[in-house]
């Protein structure tokens, strides 16, 4: 059983709702999650988590899925290049040993 939750759902929902309509306006978000947190009597960290983790949800945050998937985008993508041109490589280490050795081609 799990256990119980110290804050109801319409309180943590309203106290997100808060801070993101808030941080348009004011660019300290510690200073605005204190402040809801205290007018809706939450403790502060507990309300960034929620805001952190709504954050993610929305994709509004860096260190999101959206931001991960471009960063494996770009890597898979360099990747490919790398192997391209690895490729290319081999081809012509082939291409030079068979002109060193004419009678031993790999």
């Amino acid at each position: 059983m799990p256990a119980p939750r110290k804050y109801p759902p319409e309180l943590i929902e309203r106290g997100v709702r808060m801070v993101i309509d808030m941080r348009p306006a004011s660019p300290g978000r510690s200073a605005i999650v204190r402040q809801v947190g205290e007018l809706l009597g939450i403790h502060p960290e507990v309300l960034r988590h929620w805001v952190n983790k709504a954050d993610a949800e929305a994709g509004r945050n860096p260190h999101t899925a959206a931001s991960i998937n471009a960063r494996v985008r770009q890597l898979e993508k360099e990747n490919a290049d790398l192997r391209r041109l690895n490729g290319i490589l081999k081809a012509a280490a082939v291409l030079f040993a068979a002109e060193i050795e004419p009678g031993r081609v790999a």
